[in-house]
């Protein structure tokens, strides 16, 4: 079996996608007016997790058709 850096990848933003979420839905509102009022972690966190899914999903697909 090859080495895919997708994987890891995938692993990484998915763990920190979550906590920038969980940091994002605790934040206080005085936190959220220092960024002119954007949640930026929860903002960032969700981009982060779609980007971490995406790529376990493209492992997934290379491991079903065999390529790994």
């Amino acid at each position: 079996m090859r080495f895919d850096l997708r994987l890891p990848l995938g692993l990484l933003f998915s763990i920190f996608g979550i906590i920038l979420i969980a940091q994002g839905l605790l934040a206080s509102s005085a936190a959220n007016a220092k960024s002119l009022g954007l949640n930026v972690n929860l903002y960032w966190g969700l981009a982060q997790l779609a980007f971490g899914a995406v790529m376990l999903i493209f492992v997934m697909i290379s491991r079903k058709r065999g390529r790994t």
